[in-house]
């Protein structure tokens, strides 16, 4: 009895330590995403102060028709600027647009297209969507980083309501086939919390009772997702 309840114990805090250790690495991967962001600002906060200049010059020397034509321009790159993802539900939009920020920080090419209700009318929360797609983001960005050559890094993300249930579905450019043990496959990050993330991932699905599939071929990893709305 006595070494059953060793071996429990032993258990529960292998488990704790194991917790700990992935919130660990989530607190670092969010500093790091939100010192990107900041980065950004900065950056468009130089160049605004700049584009002032620029203006107030052309207006003191009366020159109304260069004033226009610049001001059409930034009209323009204001709109390139804006977010790249409107999925029209608030909290999605943050987590992705960090994730896709980020990741053509690190130079990977992300194409996107995505499609949520403002409100969810159903018992999926928003935290664990959130949870979904930031942990499917965070693993098609670790797939990329292990391929030396930016041209070949890529992300594709489709998210959009189909036939009353939410689809998601992220494809990523990886180094051969990955690899699986029994029915889950392996995340490409090394370390004692590997996997943790895609083991989250597949908890929440099964917590809704939705449908997950997880495709490789060679070069390419896939996930499928359907949640009932």
């Amino acid at each position: 009895m006595g070494e059953y309840k060793g071996i429990r114990d032993w258990l529960r805090q292998r488990t704790a330590r194991r917790s700990l250790g992935f919130q660990s690495d989530l607190m670092e991967k969010y500093c790091d995403e939100v010192q990107n962001m900041y980065r950004q600002v900065r950056g468009w906060r130089h160049d605004y102060r700049g584009q002032i200049q620029t203006m107030k010059a052309y207006l003191a020397m009366g020159k109304l028709e260069e004033l226009s034509g610049f001001l059409n321009e930034l009209d323009q790159d204001l709109a390139e600027v804006d977010m790249v993802i409107k999925t029209g539900n608030v909290m999605i939009d943050a987590v992705l647009n960090s994730k896709i920020s980020l990741a053509k920080a690190r130079d990977i090419r992300v194409e996107a297209k995505a499609i949520v209700p403002k409100e969810l009318q159903t018992t999926i929360t928003e935290l664990d969507l959130s949870l979904i797609i930031g942990n499917l983001m965070d693993n098609a960005m670790e797939a990329c980083m292990q391929i030396d050559n930016p041209a070949e890094r890529f992300i594709r993300v489709y998210i959009d309501i189909l036939k009353g249930q939410l689809y998601i579905y992220i494809m990523n450019a990886t180094i051969g086939v990955r690899k699986r043990s029994g029915r889950r496959y392996e995340s490409t990050k090394h370390g004692k919390n590997h996997g943790f993330g895609l083991i989250r991932v597949d908890k929440v699905v099964d917590k809704y009772q939705g449908y997950l599939e997880r495709q490789d071929e060679e070069g390419v990893f896939a996930t499928d997702i359907m949640l009932p709305l």
